[in-house]
């Protein structure tokens, strides 16, 4: 099953999470980040990986739906420097938050850009 954007292979699943992701519904990613200040790993695991799979679908399209846009926009804008605060809890190695905030600005690329800054095949890390 697919959503009415011409793309066969966007999964329903994949783009309600993402519309319930930017808009910081309960039990999402951003939905614990904000209020709660807690990066919940196993959330952001299931956003960027929705994510991935939204960019391959739109690939070299023009037609962008401009919530996913700016959902992405503001995936890079916005979470390097909320968990940037020096208040903001850090349970984990810096080094992780560092290829989160990487992998935000590649998919962000990869979107807006409609090419991956990675050659066909590349392995994406579990973050």
């Amino acid at each position: 099953m697919t959503v009415g954007t011409g793309v066969d292979d966007v999964g329903v699943d994949d783009l309600e999470l993402l519309r319930r992701e930017f808009s910081a519904e309960e039990g999402t990613f951003f939905g614990r980040l904000r209020p709660d200040l807690v990066w919940d790993k196993a959330a952001f695991g299931r956003l960027e990986q929705a994510m991935r799979r939204v960019c391959a679908a739109f690939e070299g399209r023009d037609d962008l739906p401009r919530w996913l846009v700016e959902g992405f926009w503001d995936c890079h804008d916005w979470v390097p420097g909320w968990t940037g605060h020096p208040n903001f809890p850090r349970p984990e190695p810096p080094e992780y938050y560092e290829e989160a905030v990487e992998r935000l600005r590649d998919l962000q690329y990869w979107f807006v850009r409609g090419e991956s800054l990675y050659l066909p095949g590349h392995e994406w890390k579990d973050l």
